[in-house]
């Protein structure tokens, strides 16, 4: 176990690890509702935070907000069959309006008398209800594009739930396009593909591939998915958010078309888009560590704390001065943004408590504070991703405080690019890739030749449980584009593809 903490270590068990790192640094717990998460103030301000940089990036590339019903009627997932076929699973439905008192007079049971027409799908994704709108929307070329963002939950009907993970109801963002043309409906996708890549190494400070999904792994209605994909420390992937280019399914579908300035009737392009609160899973398998959440300055909702140590009649001039620090660091910026900072007061709990206490919680940074300290005109700075500490003085606290912050991210990127590329490996034998995939370890990333069948893809699927994560868009090694012989078949491939074992 690790020290003093009652969490599991990653070696003896990750998965459990993980499980009870979300319970103890207070991120989220299991709801009463199987399958569903209660999101804790600690989490939820990580999830606010990167709700907050997202929806800056989307609006400075031109998109808006909106809000859609999340009940939307079955009828309209029948309309795209792919669709319908890729969610028919995880679809809850709402049939009744009303509840009655049961046949024993006891209990209450769905109303006979109050049975809906029609049965509605709790949304699990909203490209049927947002099309129906657009249809409204659309008549000519000018009402092009439309750039769509809803922030919503979402209810999938998980049977492995998994806090953060994979959970029936979550949150996420959810963009949807419209374009006149297939070209813009493609840059449009490969536009939030970068935001994606941008928000995950700049402030997750989280290493992604990028790349488009084969398609069997491709979104249920999409002409092709492009991914970003992270490792986990045990060697997985996780995919961290997708961009889709619809084509035109869903225009055909809703019989969305609009007039060209030749006067053409033309079916509309479509994309959509999202990440969810598994960002926030990826974030903590990615950096956290024995002692705890390990959390990214940017995204940190305490990124500062500070802890004054003092007894009897100490204890008042060191928290004045705690918080006078606070307010001077309040007042400084990092990254444009004000330093976030708490100053525990809680005099009921030893010095040792609160400092292991804030190292699971995940503040990045923990100043010191003490009547010597004081005395001396100084305050003791750890940074939780270092371990060590050292005094600084009052006048050098803010640039200490700020260079930390600096030094944390770009130490948890680089750590984590470091472990992605020690666990990237290429193989050309089925041997060699079975062996890379033995036993209940990740893996690793492995790129290998595939003959692009999906009779291939399913095989090798069934016998390792690795699945291909992307094809590249900008290959690791200008080698990896060269074709070469798919690794199962030995048929011709034009180019080696990503494979992992994945969340």
């Amino acid at each position: 176990m690790a020290k003093d903490l009652g969490i599991t270590s990653r070696s003896e068990n990750y998965s459990e690890w993980y499980n009870e790192l979300v319970k103890r640094a207070d991120l989220a717990e299991n709801s009463v509702v199987r399958g569903c998460m209660v999101v804790k103030p600690n989490g939820y301000a990580i999830w606010e935070l990167m709700r907050d940089a997202l929806d800056g990036m989307f609006k400075a590339t031109g998109h808006v907000n909106a809000a859609f019903p999340m009940l939307i009627p079955k009828s309209f997932f029948e309309k795209e069959a792919e669709h319908v076929e890729g969610f028919a699973k995880e679809c809850a439905i709402v049939t009744h309006h009303r509840l009655t008192t049961g046949p024993d007079g006891k209990g209450l049971v769905p109303d006979p008398d109050a049975e809906l027409e029609e049965p509605l799908v709790i949304r699990p994704t909203s490209e049927t209800i947002i099309w129906h709108s657009f249809k409204n929307w659309i008549q000519s070329w000018r009402d092009l594009p439309i750039l769509i963002n809803q922030w919503a939950n979402v209810m999938r009907w998980e049977l492995r739930p998994r806090l953060f993970l994979r959970t029936a109801e979550f949150f996420w963002q959810e963009g949807h396009t419209a374009h006149a043309t297939y070209d813009e409906a493609e840059e449009e996708a490969l536009k939030i593909l970068e935001i994606y890549r941008r928000f995950s190494e700049e402030w997750m400070a989280v290493p992604v591939l990028t790349g488009v999904k084969s398609d069997g792994e491709k979104f249920a209605g999409a002409d092709h998915t492009y991914t970003i994909e992270a490792m986990t420390q045990d060697g997985r992937a996780i995919q961290a958010g997708t961009s889709h280019h619809l084509g035109q399914n869903f225009a055909k579908a809703f019989d969305v078309r609009y007039q060209s300035p030749e006067g053409k009737e033309e079916l509309v392009w479509a994309t959509s888009w999202g990440v969810s609160t598994r960002l926030i899973g990826t974030m903590i398998m990615v950096h956290s560590d024995d002692r705890g959440l390990v959390c990214p300055p940017r995204l940190a909702p305490h990124q500062v704390v500070i802890v004054p140590i003092a007894k009897g009649d100490d204890r008042d001039r060191v928290n004045a001065a705690a918080d006078r620090m606070a307010e001077t660091l309040r007042e400084t910026l990092w990254n444009g943004a004000p330093i976030r900072v708490k100053v525990d007061y809680r005099d009921n709990l030893s010095p040792g408590f609160k400092f292991n206490d804030w190292e699971l919680k995940g503040a990045c940074v923990r100043i010191e504070l003490g009547p010597r300290d004081l005395d001396a005109e100084q305050a003791v700075v750890a940074r939780r991703d270092m371990g060590d500490k050292s005094p600084v003085g009052f006048s050098l606290l803010s640039d200490a405080v700020t260079s930390a912050l600096s030094g944390m991210h770009d130490n948890l990127f680089e750590r984590a690019l470091r472990f992605r590329e020690q666990n990237t490996r290429r193989v050309d034998s089925w041997e060699e890739f079975k062996e890379a995939f033995e036993g209940d370890g990740g893996g690793g990333f492995v790129l290998a030749h595939w003959d692009g069948t999906q009779e291939t893809e399913d095989r090798i699927k069934a016998e390792t449980k690795a699945t291909i994560r992307c094809i590249l868009r900008t290959p690791l090694d200008p080698a990896d584009e060269q074709p070469g012989q798919c690794v199962v078949s030995g048929r011709p491939s034009a180019r080696r593809v990503v494979f992992a074992k994945a969340y």
